[in-house]
């Protein structure tokens, strides 16, 4: 071989080693995450609020087994989609840690205890409610922008997988928080589900109009069987009738105002996940999905472990896959990998108008 021919080669081969490492980076796309507990991953820690996951046994299954502000005994759902995306987790948007090329992989803006309104969570005190959420996104995007200018900013936000979780809260910590709360002297509930999804509507329009376009919408789960309702309404474990009337008030009129935003934007930016079904199946017949009760939480007191916060204190189970619920209110890492999976491989009965995988090999594309 001549000297050419090997210099040639060496070209050859270091532009395919370049290439290698291009291709993977060319196929990541950025995650943004935005709502309630169900997917906060660490912002409450860094506010004053009593909607924290600070403490000891939060975090126990965690890869460092130490608590992250995940209301979790591990992974989130967001860190499972990432887990499926081959990527890191997006950081807290409040993260000192979130800057330079940490901010490429996206960002977490949720924080325990919001909804829909900017009125759920009030006694939470300080949370970032989703209007300062959004406000945080455009903010992000300015950073972004400095990062790597405006094109491409608008290139990563435009390709950016977006999941959002709201609407729990607006009934157990706002109508339902107290008998006779000021939201149910004001709507039956027929009519604050309507006002709740306009209201919702808005927020799905307002992050359309900054660029999102892929947009993961869960619905709630089924509100009256989390350990937490059991303990306050039920009597033989049954699940509270009016938390599960108002789920399923809720969740099909959310399908139907995402598809009709579709229609509006002329295409399927929205993705609605039936995760109430996707919780019903494993709270309907737990042993066929490895657990041995969905009625009783992991970590909690009183009956169910239902009452009050997960702290050291607490009872703590010592296998929490065997369970359903992490503590009175929020999944096990198990039954969240459940969820993961039917939003990645679900089919129409709990993805529409598709799931994950068919939205990103869609993508992957075009």
């Amino acid at each position: 071989m001549t000297k050419s021919v090997a210099n040639l080669a060496l070209v050859g081969f270091c532009m395919l080693q370049v290439m290698s490492l291009l291709v993977p980076q060319a196929n990541a796309r950025a995650f943004l995450v935005f709502g309630d507990s169900l997917v906060d991953n660490g912002n409450n820690d860094f506010l004053a609020t009593t909607a924290r996951a600070d403490n000891y046994p939060y975090g126990i299954d965690f890869p460092t087994h130490r608590p992250t502000g995940r209301f979790s005994n591990g992974l989130n759902i967001p860190d499972l989609i990432s887990e499926h995306l081959g990527q890191e987790s997006p950081m807290p948007y409040l993260s000192p840690m979130l800057k330079k090329e940490k901010l490429l992989v996206g960002a977490n803006f949720a924080s325990a205890g919001i909804g829909i309104l900017n009125d759920t969570g009030i006694q939470f005190l300080n949370i970032i409610r989703i209007t300062k959420q959004l406000e945080y996104f455009e903010q992000y995007k300015l950073r972004v922008s400095g990062l790597v200018g405006e094109e491409e900013m608008n290139r990563l936000v435009n390709g950016a997988l977006v999941l959002i979780t709201l609407g729990g809260n607006d009934f157990v910590n706002n109508y339902y928080l107290v008998p006779f709360s000021a939201r149910s002297r004001q709507f039956s509930l027929p009519d604050y589900v309507v006002f709740i999804i306009s209201e919702y509507r808005k927020v799905l329009r307002k992050m359309y109009d900054l660029g999102a376009r892929r947009v993961l919408v869960t619905g709630t789960g089924p509100m009256g069987c989390v350990p937490a309702e059991l303990a306050q309404r039920s009597r033989n474990g049954e699940c509270a009738t009016e938390l599960q009337r108002a789920a399923s008030l809720f969740n099909p009129q959310l399908v139907q105002m995402i598809t009709d935003l579709n229609n509006e934007v002329g295409s399927s930016a929205f993705i609605a996940a039936n995760t109430q079904q996707m919780h019903m199946d494993f709270i309907s017949d737990p042993q066929a999905y490895g657990f041995v009760t969905s009625k009783v939480a992991c970590c909690g007191q009183g009956p169910y472990n239902g009452i009050g916060l997960c702290t050291p204190l607490s009872n703590l189970c010592p296998n929490r896959d065997l369970f359903a619920f992490w503590d009175p209110f929020h999944p096990s890492e198990k039954a969240s990998r459940i969820i993961a999976q039917q939003i990645l491989n679900g089919s129409p009965e709990y993805m529409h108008p598709m799931n994950l995988s068919t939205v990103l090999t869609v993508d992957l594309m075009t």
